[in-house]
């Protein structure tokens, strides 16, 4: 609903394979609260990560630019890629609770996705200064 429309009208590339918005899947089987609120709910645990939503990520883009703070980037990079990463596995929890009824849920349940090694970590330092700026900055 958001990201394929916006990467085909902001950067001209046109996606024409299959879209599955989660979003939908997860609110049919109960879940609510944005994929984050999902992930808890489903005991998806995001590390260090934790707290760091989309609007922390523009903050910490902006930091990276304005500071050349590398560790914003890595930062921004962990969860960036924990956000793909989730995605899998949200999918086949989901996958899996919706089969869950049926008669072939043993035959046709998918194993959940181990997760990679992410090159990039959070730097709690970086995230605890650009919340307090942050917050200055709205008072």
């Amino acid at each position: 609903g958001f990201d394929v429309p916006f990467i085909n009208h902001y950067f001209g590339v046109v996606l024409d394979h299959v879209h599955i918005d989660l979003r939908h899947v997860l609110a049919s089987l109960g879940f609510s609260g944005g994929l984050k609120g999902c992930e808890a709910s489903l005991g998806i645990d995001r590390g260090d990560a934790k707290g760091i939503d989309g609007y922390f990520a523009v903050l910490l883009w902006r930091d990276y630019i304005r500071n050349n703070n590398r560790k914003a980037l890595e930062t921004l990079l962990s969860y960036n890629i924990k956000d793909v990463v989730n995605l899998e596995k949200l999918m086949v929890l989901a996958y899996n609770l919706k089969i869950e009824k049926t008669p072939f849920r043993e035959s046709c349940r998918l194993n959940i996705p181990a997760l990679p090694t992410i090159p990039f970590a959070v730097d709690l330092q970086t995230v605890r200064r650009i919340r307090r700026e942050s917050w200055h900055e709205e008072f």
